[in-house]
Formats: structure tokens, sequence, C-alpha cells
């Protein structure tokens, strides 16, 4: 690994992508929610959803001065998509919402996180 993310744009685009993301758990937009819904996701833990996403925007952001930090956030993040397809595979929900969200968003992340720490 060497000292500092190289190149960094991939983690800051994975970063900006993250704190949308947030936003659009706040008060989920629809096809968010609709998502939740179909993965059977329970309503009560919606809430969790900004927070998390927030905090992997900037644990990425601060993983361009602690490269450690950025890593494990990017692997972190792989773990949590790999889980979201998982969660869509047992709901066998085979629409949008798992290749287009959870398998592309799984694959951004580790090219990304290999190609910045690993590369």
């Amino acid at each position: 690994m060497s000292a500092l993310p190289d190149p960094i744009w991939p983690i800051i685009v994975l970063a900006i992508i993250q704190a949308g993301d947030a936003v659009m758990c706040i008060k989920p937009v629809p096809f968010i929610a609709q998502c939740f819904e179909n993965v059977n996701w329970p309503r009560r833990y919606w809430w969790i959803m900004p927070p998390l996403k927030f905090a992997a925007a900037a644990g990425l952001i601060l993983g361009i001065w602690l490269p450690y930090l950025g890593a494990v956030t990017c692997a972190a993040l792989v773990l949590y998509f790999m889980v979201a397809i998982a969660m869509h595979i047992a709901a066998r929900d085979f629409g949008r919402n798992l290749f287009l969200n959870a398998t592309v968003m799984l694959l951004i992340c580790v090219a990304a996180g290999f190609y910045s720490f690993l590369a």
C-alpha cells in the first residue's frame, strides 16, 4: 500500500456518490424506499442509512490523508454491497435495484479500492 492513495480521484468520486446517496436516504426518494421495501429492510431501521453513508463518505475523504482509513472504508463498502446483493437475491428482487444499484456499486467500490490503494 502506498503512502497515499494514488490516484485520489476514484476515492473522491466514490465519496461524492456515497454523500449523494446519503442525502437521498434522509427522506428516501421513491426508488430507494422501493428498494428497501423490496428487500424487506424494516422501516424502523431506515434512519441508519444516512449516517452510515455519510460516515463512508467521510472515511473515504479522510482516507486521502490516512490511507488505511480509506482502504478500510473501501473494504467496508465492498462488504456492504455484497450484503445488499445477498439481500436482493434472498428477496428474489432481480430487477434494477440488484443489477444497477447494488452490483454496479460493488464494482465501483472494488475498482476504486484496487486502483487507488493496491495497484
